[in-house]
């Protein structure tokens, strides 16, 4: 039975990837802090034999006894009011989080793959984004302490790789949902959803013409899946080339989700893109890869499982502060 490592495991996308190596037969050690992970993602796992839980900070040290064939590092805030709540806790899992994911590699004889984002070609003056764009990126804006988070990782996942020889994968996310997704997080896909429970209007920073391009979650774990098996070192960009702008987002989370807000409009915030949409051949010809899930389908098991949330989880604080923080 081989066995995998799965930083930030309780997560939203961690608890995805716990959820899709059980499935495959894999021993699964989950490894989150929780300062932004949930256990209530993973406790369906809690009563199997072939899955164990650390609390352990990743920027601090790692320990995990017995053999290790493959580590997902997937621990990182990921969202706007987290990163820009928790800047230093975001550069130091970036960092000396991947530093030591790396050196927990390089003794196992592991294989790693580490989860970079789109957020590495910051505004793009590239459209759609390739993996050999080097990016667009303020390293002293507001988004800063993330994107730069994820870019120094790149260099030092590839550091490893050249001078040590160890097993590296880098995976370029691209905006991903899916049920899991803390609703009020500041991304646009729950801040709009929240928004409509809540019987709020929506809101749209700008003009709405910045676009996004949305991947459902379990095309991204199958990206993820093929990735780490495959024998390309390089990054690689996984996600859903459907383009969309803000503004149409918006019209269709109204249709979705049947209610008669209308839209607000308010001003951009600093550097946020203004284009996101991947390209990607590098997977469809590396890894057989593309998505399969519709964005209508993937809104609609999306929006339901939102729908069944307690409803104290539409007025937590997050949403009262996610209009003052960056929005993906």
């Amino acid at each position: 039975m081989p066995r995998i490592l799965i930083t930030g495991a309780a997560g939203f996308l961690g608890s995805h990837l716990c959820d899709r190596f059980i499935h495959e037969g894999y021993e699964v050690v989950g490894m989150d802090n929780l300062i932004t992970g949930d256990l209530k993602n993973l406790e369906h796992l809690f009563p199997l034999a072939k899955f164990s839980f650390y609390h352990q900070d990743v920027s601090s040290y790692i320990h995990v006894p017995g053999e290790l064939d493959y580590i997902l590092h997937f621990a990182s805030p990921a969202s706007p009011i987290d990163y820009l709540k928790i800047p230093i806790q975001t550069l130091k899992v970036g960092s000396l989080g991947t530093h030591n994911c790396l050196g927990l590699a390089k003794a196992k004889g592991a294989r790693i793959l580490v989860a970079s984002t789109s957020e590495v070609y910051g505004d793009p003056t590239v459209h759609p984004q390739t993996e050999e764009y080097w990016g667009n990126v303020n390293p002293v804006g507001p988004r800063g302490v993330y994107d730069e988070a994820k870019r120094f990782q790149e260099a030092m996942t590839m550091a490893y790789h050249t001078y040590h020889g160890v097993e590296t994968r880098i995976i370029r996310i691209f905006n991903t949902y899916g049920p899991r997704m803390r609703l009020n997080d500041g991304r646009v896909l729950p801040a709009f959803i929240g928004q409509a429970l809540r019987g709020e209007d929506l809101t749209v920073f700008g003009d709405g013409s910045q676009t996004r391009s949305f991947c459902y979650v379990d095309d991204l774990v199958e990206g993820i899946y093929r990735l780490l098996h495959s024998d390309y070192p390089h990054p690689v960009n996984i996600g859903n080339p459907d383009e969309i702008t803000i503004a149409q987002f918006a019209e269709e989370i109204i249709k979705l989700t049947g209610t008669s807000q209308k839209v607000i409009y308010k001003d951009l915030p600093t550097d946020d893109p203004t284009q996101r949409q991947p390209n990607i051949t590098k997977a469809r010809e590396i890894l057989g890869w593309e998505p399969k899930v519709s964005r209508a389908e993937g809104l609609k098991i999306t929006y339901k499982a939102f729908q069944e949330l307690p409803k104290d989880a539409l007025y937590k604080q997050e949403h009262r502060d996610f209009e003052n923080y960056v929005r993906k």
